[in-house]
């Protein structure tokens, strides 16, 4: 078993693709590309942290009926999050926010960055899209952005996550030389 990362993936969400710059011409292409990349990925024995937005809201583009088509789709177990589309699904998510300590790094996730935690050293949020991969939230607390933009539309594992947090780490600490 696997642990795997992601967020809003926006099923059905037509204007996401131009909101956001998403590579797609239909909502049908993006599902599609969306689901069979997560598949590639993810078991079925695997556990999927979901960060907020997984199907846009309620009526034709959403609903219960459509949340368990794409969901019976897809592999994995999943944990969802909250977004701030969910409450306009059939979602039904309790967890707003949720702590883990998971390969020696103390995790606080959630949807949206502003309710990430400062004195925690590793933030996963979603809701931000293709604004950012890592980012400094303090001296102390970074933030991984965890929307399916910024992974070229797949789960990420936990290796994945460390290497571009390191690679962040580098940079910054290489732009702080430059400085001086």
């Amino acid at each position: 078993m696997n642990y795997w990362w992601t967020s809003d993936y926006h099923f059905s969400h037509f204007n996401i693709i131009r909101y956001c710059k998403r590579p797609f011409e239909t909502a049908e292409e993006m599902n599609e590309t969306i689901i069979r990349k997560h598949n590639e990925r993810v078991k079925p024995e695997d556990t999927v942290f979901f960060l907020g937005d997984f199907i846009f809201k309620g009526g034709k583009e959403g609903g219960v009926e459509k949340y368990r088509q794409f969901e019976k789709r897809l592999n994995g177990k999943f944990i969802f999050i909250k977004g701030n589309h969910d409450r306009h699904n059939s979602l039904n998510t309790i967890i707003s926010k949720i702590y883990i300590h998971y390969g020696s790094k103390d995790i606080c996730m959630t949807h949206r960055a502003e309710d990430t935690d400062p004195n925690v050293p590793w933030n996963f949020c979603g809701h931000v899209h293709e604004k950012y991969k890592v980012k400094r939230l303090n001296e102390k607390s970074l933030i991984v952005n965890l929307c399916v933009e910024v992974w070229n539309y797949y789960p990420v594992s936990f290796e994945e996550i460390s290497s571009s947090v390191v690679t962040f780490l580098k940079e910054e600490k290489q732009c702080a030389v430059n400085a001086k």
